[in-house]
């Protein structure tokens, strides 16, 4: 019998139903400078246990940063199914062959042309420590209808689930 409430398990599990959903999400870095810097990342790791993969150039801006400051956020958004998730933790980068062809998929050969064998090819490897997500069961069309009766009665709307969990 587990530990842990069931809530944070079922929490868990939730996070990890929408990283799957969303799979394209934003990777926010620190900047050199201390600015954050965000760009949209495929995710690459169809099972989400705390860790999300991403494969990237080793020389690349997003590299250069996370190697000064590993601190990083990732955001999905899933906006078929009105949720969101946003992930933070520390990210690490280093090229594992047996790894990479565990996660290549023919598609990104767009960007690697030359598949595993392309010259500075790299993996990020994102460990999540906290998530936080929000996921409202209703419509768009709902949702912008709980906005605009908002606004006339001066009462927030209904927003869905917002749950913080810790991995």
């Amino acid at each position: 019998m587990s530990s842990e409430p069931t809530g944070t398990a079922d929490a868990r599990r939730r996070v990890t139903e929408l990283v799957r959903a969303a799979r394209i999400c934003m990777l926010t870095t620190i900047g050199l400078d201390g600015r954050l810097v965000s760009r949209p990342m495929g995710l690459q790791a169809a099972e989400f246990d705390g860790d999300l993969w991403f494969f990237a150039q080793a020389a690349s801006a997003k590299v250069r940063q996370l190697r000064v400051n590993p601190e990083v956020n990732v955001s999905f958004p899933d906006q078929r199914n009105n949720a969101w998730v946003s992930l933070s933790g520390t990210a690490q980068e280093g090229y594992d062959r047996a790894r990479a062809e565990q996660l290549w998929n023919p598609l990104l050969k767009t960007w690697f042309p030359d598949g595993l064998d392309t010259d500075g090819l790299t993996l990020i490897k994102v460990h999540a420590s906290s998530a936080e997500y929000w996921d409202s069961p209703s419509s768009t069309v709902v949702n912008l209808f709980g906005f605009a009766k908002a606004a006339a009665t001066g009462r927030p709307p209904k927003a869905g689930e917002n749950r913080e969990v810790t991995f």
